[in-house]
């Protein structure tokens, strides 16, 4: 069993950067895939980036490439999403979600954060 928290979310002003930061509970963190995912209103909930249980691995939607980083602290159970040079498409509710698979599909996702919203104005 793990519990997600995610904090850091905020108002932004396009061409800024945001810091996410995930929260977990749970002795066995250390040995899920750690995924964000985001959703606008309106949309499905969408795969922005994933890293595998040691940080050795990630993996980013074309959308946020070159612009966001995932990363870990496994001594901390703790993951983050680095978002520079805001769009306002990045606009959208984001989630932590942790699971057994390297996998860009939610529902391939065990445990979920309660979301922390970003708003990036143009």
């Amino acid at each position: 069993q793990v519990q997600l928290v995610e904090s850091g979310g905020g108002l932004v002003q396009a061409g800024g950067s945001l810091r996410l930061s995930c929260a977990a509970a749970g002795r066995t963190f250390y040995s899920y895939t750690l995924g964000w995912f985001r959703q606008a209103p309106g949309k499905e909930r969408e795969f922005v980036a994933h890293v595998t249980w040691n940080g050795g691995n990630t993996n980013y939607a074309d959308s946020v490439k070159g612009r966001f980083t995932i990363s870990r602290d496994n001594a901390k159970s703790m993951a983050y999403l680095q978002m520079n040079s805001l769009k306002p498409e990045d606009t959208a509710v984001y989630y932590c979600a942790a699971g057994l698979l390297n996998t860009m599909i939610a529902t391939h996702y065990n445990y979920w954060g309660q979301g922390t919203q970003v708003t990036v104005s143009s």
